[in-house]
């Protein structure tokens, strides 16, 4: 019996991996290699080096402690595609990752099928070692992680070219779906468990469940539109301190912002991964900071949701929507209340560490708990996150002013409703 178990976890766990990395591929198969050179911002990494990244992932926490006599591709690799795991060795600097003319898309796709024969060995051969099946599902999610980084990213790059092409020219577009009126609900109130049961895999800054309690409030019952966004605009919303952090405001003036990024100075059309578009005023608004949603939500007299009233309301949710697989990738009008999918929606929580938080051991260890400093909890996916790697319980996380990703708003209100 334990025998047909480790079969049977064996070729699922091959077949995971099979459809993740043919997915990576799948993504960029509308892009010539010149697209996956640029580096347009610090925060942009080049298409290529994600694909190398999440390759270099797998060959040095999997393949190397756990496929005897493995052999790198390339040693040099090791430096170039680290992203940040000190202890793992130095790394090419981030902000110049754009100056990797070399190794060619080529030979990074070769690189990848060397590893992915590799990883196919290994999972026939030892994929009974509990601690490198763990190891591999990480890798499977951070490569989704990646797949969505290398979306917004591309999608940056593109948006700098005057040509504004489209990333894909086989999208699906939306009919535009009335809204109904902005309204509120009230929220799970009380102490609630907050964090992954341990009933399927999350990772570690989702643990460990834990007690955490909740005062009365209510919760918004759809995502902020494109509209309502428009309106505070144009009632002067970038021009009024009072409605503003104090950072927010600097941030503001220092880089004179007016609208949200990739709209137009018309207020009228937006860039989008399958090129230039109307905006659609039904439609959730995206590309906004988190000082940005934190205006809006003053001029709204509302506020932003902790990311546990989030959890709380969210979790009764099925996981649908406007992911990955709707193959719309950028924001719908659907009418619903849009938990999952869409945009990352801003919460008011500081990232940091649950009670008892304790990381992995070893190099991922850095994964996640060195972060929990100075950013805030974003969460729900977005439009370009896969369907089977979003969650109630997944947290994401963002410096306050990051807006090249699909970062939008759900507003809530103290009290319970009259």
């Amino acid at each position: 019996m334990a025998t047909h178990r480790a079969e049977t976890t064996a070729a699922a766990l091959s077949n995971r991996y099979r459809k993740i990395r043919e997915q990576s591929l799948a993504l960029i198969a509308g892009l010539q290699p010149e697209d996956t050179v640029v580096q347009s911002m610090p925060d942009v990494s080049p298409t290529k080096w994600h694909l190398a990244h999440v390759t270099w992932f797998f060959e040095h926490f999997v393949l190397e402690p756990g496929l005897k006599n493995y052999t790198r591709f390339d040693d040099h690799y090791h430096y170039l595609f680290n992203s940040y795991y000190y202890t793992a060795g130095q790394m090419h600097a981030r902000p110049k990752r754009g100056l990797l003319s070399r190794p060619t898309l080529a030979q990074i796709l070769d690189y990848r099928s060397h590893v992915d024969t590799a990883m196919q060995q290994l999972l026939q051969s030892n994929v009974a070692d509990e601690h490198i099946a763990k190891v591999i599902m990480i890798g499977l999610n951070h490569e989704q992680q990646h797949q969505e980084l290398l979306l917004t990213d591309v999608k940056h790059v593109f948006s700098c070219n005057p040509l504004q092409p489209p990333v894909s020219g086989t999208l699906d577009v939306a009919m535009t779906t009335a809204v109904d009126a902005y309204s509120y609900s009230d929220g799970n109130a009380g102490i609630r468990s907050i964090g992954s049961d341990g009933s399927g895999f999350a990772f570690d800054n989702e643990t460990p469940r834990h007690e955490a309690l909740l005062q009365d409030h209510r919760i918004g019952n759809r995502l902020v539109c494109n509209g309502e966004y428009r309106e505070f605009i144009q009632d002067g919303g970038y021009d009024n301190c009072e409605l503003w952090l104090s950072d927010g405001w600097a941030t503001v003036k220092e880089h004179g912002w007016r609208r949200p990024l990739y709209w137009d100075e018309a207020l009228e059309q937006e860039f989008t991964l399958g090129g230039v578009r109307e905006i659609d005023s039904n439609a959730p608004v995206c590309h906004v900071s988190y000082y940005e949603a934190d205006a809006f939500a003053r001029w709204s007299g509302a506020r932003l949701p902790t990311e546990f009233e989030w959890e709380a309301a969210a979790e009764t949710q099925a996981v649908r929507g406007n992911l990955l697989e709707s193959n719309h990738w950028h924001p719908i009008a659907s009418g619903g209340a849009q938990y999952f999918g869409d945009v990352w929606e801003w919460t008011s929580s500081s990232y940091v560490p649950y009670p008892g938080f304790k990381p992995l051991d070893g190099t991922l260890g850095e994964y996640n708990g060195k972060f929990m400093c100075n950013q805030m909890t974003v969460r729900g996916g977005s439009c370009v996150t896969a369907h089977d790697h979003i969650r109630a319980t997944y947290r994401s996380f963002f410096y306050p002013d990051a807006r090249w990703q699909f970062l939008g708003i759900r507003l809530a209100k103290d009290g319970h409703g009259d």
